[in-house]
């Protein structure tokens, strides 16, 4: 009988099993294909794919900090001694990285074992709904190596380890990504039946919005395109989304990263579950690391003291915009801390000024630079509270990794807005005017009077800002080489990150992106 190589269920998570290097059978154990179908248990193995969701996209030294700190809503100053990490923070903020950046490496890393756990599921006879779970987290992987890096490594559930797997460029890895995709939606469940954090058919609908709006970008960033039956198939998308009536736009802005936000948003689409017994064994950065990388370690929680927001980004909110903070019930009562942008005098929750540890005022200020070496630089910059603290429960441990806000993948604003913009783009400006003005409604913020793209990508920034979707925006937009806050120039081979050197070592059927 033929013999395939299966690894322990502590190593099928590993990225050298996706990667082609010195793999050979003292890795794992030698078993028919029938001995492991008696040993390794789908749900298991599903699980494990979901759980390394985790590292690629929680963990802000992957994805996210690829995907927002290269733009103009995110910057990591060095202060004095702290946060300096080598200078990648400050290499994704200017763009002059180079391809031994270990954040690039980490992503990559970390997004291939992901789609080798999703695709492992399918080697031991998934029922349809295993399978087409297993299938949407592949699919989301892939997606997202493409979007960042313009290839995608792939390997089909039979191929062997022992070589390298097959690189599909853009338009291979789009159609294949599209074609999994409405192959699996059938067989998914529905919201909100399914639990958000369960892939479903409006997960799927949304990953195909994406593909549909991207794909012009995806296929010339220099210069996207947008054609019109992919805007048709946004459109026809969004419409099926609202029609399933499981979504609306909710009160209030922030309930949507609440510890409960599981109960609370009525928006969202597809989580990570989150929460004692689920982040901490994946050992990765969860949602409570949103909030303590920005606040400063004097709070109520206490934080890290690190990244920030720009002052031209900040000011493309109204001051009635319930997206730029403010007090949040259960809370703001119990530590005194706001949600959404910081900026000035912070306090206690007994309304007494809180100072930094130079025995300065804890008064956030517009004004920030790469590197901070003055008396004020514990307190340069807005900062950004998008998740509400875990941290207005009687358990004060829920102030580390076990904080229960589930992950935020896919919203219904973001919906919203993604039709609006196919609209836009197809001539119907008053129908995407009418979209947005709903949302800005919906947010207390006033309504526009008119609407073009450059409205329309401030719209999507307000509404989005740290969700991971910023750089795709701008380079969809056209704006991603223009200058921004200390950002000055660019080069247009950072439309695409570079394959990292390690994994062109490993993979000859990877190229390295052009000008790297």
């Amino acid at each position: 009988m033929t013999k395939y190589i299966f690894r322990s269920a502590l190593v099928i998570a590993s990225v050298v099993g996706f990667q082609a290097c010195s793999l050979n059978e003292q890795l794992g154990s030698t078993l028919t294909k029938n001995q492991a179908d008696s040993v390794i248990k789908v749900p298991a193995l599903l699980k494990g794919a979901y759980d390394n969701l985790q590292m690629p996209y929680q963990d802000f030294g992957n994805t996210w900090g690829l995907s927002q700190m290269s733009t103009d809503e995110t910057v990591g100053p060095t202060r004095g001694g702290d946060w300096d990490d080598n200078g990648v923070w400050r290499a994704l903020h200017e763009h002059t990285w180079n391809a031994d950046h270990a954040h690039i490496q980490n992503a990559f890393t970390n997004l291939l074992t992901l789609q080798f756990s999703a695709t492992n599921v399918l080697n031991f006879k998934p029922d349809k709904n295993q399978a087409a779970q297993a299938r949407f987290l592949r699919a989301l992987s892939m997606f997202t190596v493409l979007d960042l890096w313009g290839q995608v490594p792939f390997r089909n559930p039979s191929d062997t380890l022992l070589n390298a797997p097959k690189v599909m460029k853009a338009q291979e890895a789009l159609d294949f990504i599209i074609a999994e995709l409405n192959a699996i939606q059938g067989d998914l469940g529905t919201r909100p039946a399914t639990a958000a954090y369960v892939a479903n058919q409006d997960a799927v609908r949304f990953l195909l919005m994406k593909c549909y709006l991207n794909k012009g970008a995806f296929l010339n960033r220099a210069a996207p395109t947008f054609d019109a039956a992919d805007m048709q198939k946004v459109i026809q998308l969004a419409d099926q989304i609202k029609a399933t009536g499981a979504y609306n736009l909710g009160t209030d802005y922030f309930d949507n990263f609440a510890r409960d936000n599981d109960v609370k948003s009525k928006e969202n689409i597809f989580t990570q579950q989150n929460g004692p017994g689920f982040s901490t064994v994946r050992n990765g950065n969860a949602t409570y690391a949103r909030w303590k990388f920005t606040v400063h370690y004097n709070m109520n929680p206490s934080g890290w003291n690190g990244f920030a927001t720009l002052s031209d980004f900040y000011d493309k909110f109204e001051a009635s915009d319930r997206r730029r903070g403010g007090a949040y019930t259960g809370l703001t009562d119990t530590s005194g801390m706001l949600v959404g942008f910081l900026i000035g005098q912070q306090y206690d929750a007994h309304h007494n000024p809180l100072k930094d540890r130079k025995d300065n005022p804890l008064a956030f200020t517009r004004d920030v630079q790469l590197k901070e070496s003055g008396n004020n630089l514990e307190v340069t910059g807005i900062r950004v509270i998008k998740y509400v603290p875990d941290f207005y429960t009687s358990d004060k441990s829920k102030d580390n990794n076990e904080a229960s806000n589930d992950y935020v993948f896919f919203r219904y604003a973001d919906v919203v807005l993604m039709k609006a913009e196919a609209l836009l783009r197809t001539g119907d400006a008053a129908g995407a005017l009418a979209l947005v003005n709903e949302l800005r409604t919906a947010r207390s913020a006033s309504s526009l009077g008119a609407l073009d793209l450059s409205t329309l990508l401030d719209e999507r920034g307000r509404e989005l800002y740290w969700e991971g979707w910023r750089r795709q925006d701008l380079i969809r937009f056209g704006k991603f080489l223009t200058p921004w806050q200390l950002k000055p120039t660019d080069n247009p081979r950072n439309l695409l990150f570079p394959i990292p050197t390690s994994d062109l070592a490993v993979n000859r059927n990877l190229v390295q992106n052009p000008g790297y």
